[in-house]
């Protein structure tokens, strides 16, 4: 639906200017910001997907992926169809890459959201599948009526936000998976057709000092973003800026969208990122889109025992006592509680 947008600022001829992302679009009467989302109307700027929901569905929220955040719980996810980025590998293309008119969608307000989050039984709320940045207005409302509930908050995005949103939206924000998809600004520029990775480092540092759960994504492309080097730099910047207890996965990459004629990443490359991850100091690692692999586990990054084991998006084992490992006591980065332990 059509709401007055937040984030933006008049110019001269009934132009604007967006502060959402870091674009910062300027924008003429009748037209649209990049992410096909926001549009000026005679010197008024107006989101277009305010509730303008494409997808939602419950989840478990390994799926995101979040595996320190609340395991073994539901989430609710959904999305609005569009995004400030043109990943020519995008799963959701038919989605993120369109205009809100021409998808179908129901328009559901931040009260109706709730209501279903609650039916479905889940612990909380994901802005997903598309990008969520184009709809922190509506991520920020559902947001402030989540925490009423005792309800969770998060994101799955590109991070491509300024920090004057952030600012507005991190006190309703419970967490995040951040996809840092490669380690170069030429990967931004001729994949994600957007100027520069920088924005996307400052939102997950940004994320980390201001007490968001944060979890990075990094998608190995094979010949575009799988050097040794660049995974190298990626890790040490993840160990130096962020920490070695945010959580950092690997995924498998599969041929979608423009980029059919790339295969899909071998498991030993995948594995070859974890080997590097290990050696760059972070404790948690793992590899995504390989069901049943070792490294969808959780160990002690003191002692090495097994404290959280996963099949595909299932926690199968958790053998963590109050947040610490049972072996020999060391604190695991973990926040909330496993779905089966008892909720006050």
């Amino acid at each position: 639906m059509k709401k007055l947008a937040k984030f933006w600022e008049k110019l001269p001829d009934k132009k604007v200017r967006c502060s959402l992302c870091p674009w910062r679009c300027v924008i003429a009467p009748g037209k649209l910001g990049v992410c096909r989302s926001r549009k000026n109307e005679d010197g008024e700027f107006y989101t277009l997907v305010y509730g303008s929901i494409v997808s939602m569905t419950p989840d478990p929220i390994e799926k995101k992926p979040l595996y320190h955040f609340w395991p073994g719980t539901s989430v609710f996810s959904l999305a609005a169809p569009g995004c400030n980025f043109k990943c020519l590998h995008c799963q959701n293309w038919t989605i993120s890459q369109v205009n809100v008119e021409k998808v179908a969608h129901e328009d559901i307000p931040p009260e109706r959201t709730i209501e279903l989050t609650k039916r479905y039984g889940c612990k909380g709320i994901a802005h997903t599948y598309t990008e969520p940045a184009i709809w922190t207005e509506y991520a920020i409302d559902v947001g402030k009526l989540a925490h009423r509930e005792n309800l969770y908050n998060v994101y799955v995005t590109n991070g491509y936000i300024t920090i004057d949103a952030l600012q507005e939206l991190g006190p309703y924000l419970d967490a995040a998976n951040v996809d840092v998809k490669a380690f170069n600004d030429d990967f931004y520029r001729k994949i994600c057709g957007v100027p520069s990775i920088n924005p996307v480092l400052e939102t997950c540092e940004w994320m980390v000092g201001h007490g968001i759960h944060l979890e990075v994504t990094y998608l190995v492309v094979p010949r575009e973003n799988d050097s040794p080097e660049e995974i190298r730099k990626f890790c040490k910047w993840v160990f130096e800026k962020l920490g070695p207890e945010v959580p950092t996965h690997f995924s498998r990459f599969y041929p979608h969208y423009k980029m059919t004629d790339r295969s899909q990443t071998p498991v030993e490359t995948l594995e070859r990122a974890v080997k590097i991850a290990k050696e760059a100091g972070l404790y948690y690692i793992y590899i995504g889109n390989v069901p049943g692999h070792e490294s969808d586990n959780t160990y002690c990054p003191k002692c090495g025992e097994l404290l959280i084991e996963r099949y595909g998006f299932s926690v199968t084992r958790y053998e963590l006592k109050d947040k610490q490992c049972p072996k020999c006591g060391a604190k695991i980065n973990i926040v909330g509680e496993h779905a089966s332990s008892k909720r006050g």
